[in-house]
C-alpha cells in the first residue's frame, strides 16, 4: 500500500510541476500582454491651477495676474465599451476663475467644452465610431500607449484641432515615481472666428465685426509612466486672442497663462494609480509567472527523481523483487541431500 500511495505521489508531483510550468507561460506571454488594456470603467478628475489674464466681459476689458483652475473629468462610457469593444470616454474640461468656483453650472465657467474619445484599448490609437466627438488624431491624449518609448510622440490639441509634436526631454520624477517626459509648444494659428464688438478689437466705428480668434500654446509638458503611459504631470501654457480680420496683431486677450499645471493633490492621484497598474502588471507578468515556473520546475524534478529510483529496484514492498523461494540455492540444495 505504501508503494503505491508513494508511485501516485511521483506522477501527481510531475503533473503538478508541468501544469505550473504551462501557466508560468501563459501568464507571462499571453495573460500580461491582455492586461495592458486602456480601463473602460475609468473615473478621474485632474485640476489644474495656475496664473495669467482673462477677458472679463464685466468690465469688457482684460485682466491680469488672475487665479486660473482648469478642471477635467474623464468618465468611461462602460456599455459602449463593451458594446464596441474600445475604451470610449466622455470628457467635460472647464476653465475657471475665483469668482466661478465652484462651478455648479458649467455656463459660469470662462470656458466649459464636453467630449467624448474613442480609442483602440490596445494600441491607444483614436477609433472614429460610438459617437466620437470630435474626430481626432495623433498618439498621445489623456494617456500615452502603454510602453512608452523614448521618441517623439504625435500629441493632440483639441483647441488647435490638429497634432503637436512632444520630443522625449529626459527622466524625471514625480512624487518620487519617475517617468518620461515630453515637451513641445503651440505656433500662433488661427483656429476659427467670432462676433464681436468692433470696439473690442479696434475698430469702435462697427457695432459688430466677424473677428479672427488665434491660438497658441507657451510650452506644453508632460510625464507618462513609462510602463502604462498614464499622466502623472502635466502643464500647459495657453494663449487665446481675438484679431480684426486680416490683421497680423492680437487685439484682445482672452485668456492667456505661462503655465496651468497639476496640483500637488493631482500628481498624487495619478501617481497611486500608477503605481497601482504597475503593480498588478508586475504580479501578472513578473512575480506570478517567476513563482510558478521555479515551483514548477522542482516539482516535476522531484517527481522524476522519485521515478526513476522506483523503476531501479529500491523500494520493491509487494516482494517482486526478492528471489523465487522454487528457485533459490536453499531449495535446490535441501531437494539433492
Amino acid at each position: 500500500m505504501t508503494g503505491h500511495v508513494s508511485s501516485k505521489i511521483r506522477y501527481v508531483s510531475v503533473g503538478l510541476g508541468t501544469f505550473l510550468l504551462v501557466l508560468a507561460g501563459l501568464l507571462a506571454w499571453f495573460v500580461e500582454p491582455r492586461a495592458e488594456r486602456t480601463p473602460v470603467d475609468t473615473d478621474i478628475t485632474t485640476v489644474f491651477t495656475g496664473t495669467g489674464s482673462y477677458f472679463d466681459t464685466e468690465k469688457i476689458r482684460t485682466v491680469d495676474h488672475r487665479r486660473l483652475t482648469v478642471t477635467r473629468q474623464v468618465r468611461g462610457d462602460v456599455a459602449e465599451s463593451e458594446r464596441s469593444g474600445r475604451a470610449v470616454w466622455d470628457v467635460v474640461t472647464s476653465v475657471d476663475t475665483d469668482t466661478s468656483l465652484p462651478a455648479s453650472d458649467p455656463h459660469d465657467a470662462l470656458q466649459w467644452t464636453q467630449e467624448r474619445w474613442v480609442t483602440d484599448r490596445r494600441t491607444n490609437a483614436p477609433v472614429h465610431c460610438c459617437g466620437e466627438q470630435p474626430a481626432f488624431e495623433g498618439e498621445a491624449y489623456l494617456k500615452f500607449p502603454f510602453g512608452v518609448q523614448k521618441r517623439t510622440y504625435t500629441w493632440w490639441d483639441n483647441t488647435l484641432g490638429a497634432t503637436v509634436p512632444l520630443r522625449f526631454s529626459g527622466t524625471t520624477k514625480v512624487q518620487g515615481h519617475e517617468g518620461y517626459r515630453f515637451t513641445g509648444a503651440v505656433a500662433p494659428a488661427r483656429t476659427g472666428s467670432r462676433l464681436v464688438p468692433g470696439v473690442i478689437v479696434g475698430q469702435p466705428q462697427k457695432s459688430q465685426v466677424l473677428a479672427e480668434e488665434w491660438y497658441a500654446n507657451h510650452r506644453v509638458e508632460l510625464v507618462a509612466d513609462p510602463r502604462t503611459g498614464r499622466i502623472l504631470y502635466a502643464a500647459i501654457g495657453p494663449r487665446k486672442t481675438l484679431r480684426a480680420p486680416g490683421s497680423t496683431k492680437d487685439a484682445a486677450v482672452l485668456l492667456d497663462s505661462r503655465k496651468i499645471a497639476f496640483t500637488a493633490a493631482t500628481q498624487r492621484a495619478q501617481v497611486a494609480l500608477a503605481r497601482d497598474d504597475n503593480d498588478r502588471l508586475t504580479l501578472l507578468g513578473t512575480t506570478l509567472p517567476i513563482g510558478a515556473g521555479v515551483l514548477g520546475g522542482l516539482l516535476v524534478a522531484a517527481g522524476v527523481v522519485f521515478v526513476v529510483r522506483g523503476r531501479g529496484g529500491h523500494e520493491e514492498p509487494d516482494g517482486r523483487g526478492l528471489p523465487d523461494p522454487d528457485s533459490s540455492p536453499t531449495t535446490l540444495e535441501t531437494s539433492t541431500m
